[in-house]
C-alpha cells in the first residue's frame, strides 16, 4: 500500500502542488502564519469555540443534552485518533515530500505515516460534535476543521486524500457512536446539574432561554435526544383553543 499516489499524473499529487505552490509564491512571514495556524492554531480556535459554545448553551431549556454533545466532541476525536493508528500502520503512506520533489514543506521532522491525517480527524470529529451540541457553533467548527485540512496540504505535509480520510474517519467516529456516547453522557450530565457545588458546569442559574436552534434538534434526528427548541429556531406555537360551537349553544340557550 505504500506506493499510493506516487504518480506525477495522479489528481491528488496535481493539487498537491497546487496547493503547496501557494506556499512557494507567499511572503516569508504568511508561511510562517500558516505554520503555526496548520499546527497549533486552528485546534486552538476550535477550543475557544466550544468553550463559547457551552458557555452560551447553559442558559437553554436542553442544555444537558447539549453540553452532552460538546463533552462528547474531545472524547469522539480521541477514538477517532486511535482508531487512526492501525489505519496508517496499513496503509504506511510515505509524507508526500519524501517521494515528491519541489515540495515547499513548512514543518520539519514529520517521520510518521501521513494516511490519514491526524489534525483533520481530530478537527472534524470535534466540528461534527460540536454540531451535533449547536448548530451555530458547530457550522463555525466545521468550517475550522475544513480550514485545518487546507493547511496541512498547504504545509507540504500531507496528500489531499489524506485530509478527506481524515473527515471521513472524524465524521464517522462522531456520527456512528454517538448514539451511544449520549445515552451514556446525558444522564450523567443531569445528574452534575442537580449538584449544588458543580452544576453550574451545566446549567447556569438565572432566567433560562427558549426556542433558539441549538443542535438538539439535529440530535433528536439522531436518535441523541431531545430539543425543547424547534427546529427553525423558534418557539413552538401554542393554538387558540376553538370558541365557536360553544358561542353558538350559549346563544342558542
Amino acid at each position: 500500500m505504500a506506493g499510493l499516489a506516487l504518480d506525477g499524473a495522479n489528481p491528488d499529487v496535481s493539487l498537491l502542488y497546487d496547493i503547496n505552490g501557494l506556499a512557494a509564491d507567499a511572503p516569508g512571514w504568511f508561511d510562517r502564519v500558516m505554520e503555526f495556524v496548520g499546527e497549533y492554531g486552528i485546534m486552538l480556535g476550535m477550543v475557544l469555540v466550544a468553550l463559547w459554545c457551552w458557555w452560551s448553551v447553559r442558559r437553554r431549556e436542553d442544555a444537558v443534552t447539549s453540553v452532552a454533545g460538546l463533552v462528547w466532541a474531545p472524547l469522539a476525536a480521541g477514538i477517532a485518533l486511535l482508531i487512526n493508528i492501525p489505519i496508517r500502520g496499513f496503509v504506511e503512506r510515505p509524507r508526500p515530500f519524501n517521494d515528491h520533489k519541489g515540495l515547499e514543506v513548512l514543518v520539519a521532522g514529520k517521520t510518521d505515516y501521513s494516511f490519514v491525517s491526524d489534525h483533520a480527524t481530530m478537527a472534524m470529529a470535534i466540528g461534527v460534535a460540536v454540531f451535533v451540541a449547536n448548530r451555530k457553533f458547530g457550522l463555525a467548527a466545521i468550517g475550522l476543521a475544513v480550514l485545518e485540512g487546507f493547511c496541512r496540504v498547504y504545509m507540504g505535509v500531507h496528500y489531499p486524500t489524506d485530509v478527506i480520510g481524515g473527515f471521513a474517519l472524524g465524521t464517522a467516529v462522531s456520527l456512528l457512536l454517538a448514539p451511544v456516547a449520549m445515552a451514556l453522557l446525558t444522564p450523567l450530565m443531569a445528574a452534575i446539574s442537580r449538584s449544588q457545588k458543580v452544576g453550574w458546569l451545566v446549567r447556569a442559574k438565572g432566567p433560562v432561554e427558549r426556542g433558539a436552534g441549538t443542535g438538539a434538534g439535529a440530535g433528536a434526528g439522531l436518535g441523541l435526544g431531545s430539543g425543547a427548541g424547534s427546529g427553525d429556531g423558534g418557539s413552538a406555537v401554542i393554538p387558540e383553543p376553538r370558541t365557536g360551537d360553544s358561542e353558538r349553544n350559549d346563544l342558542a340557550a
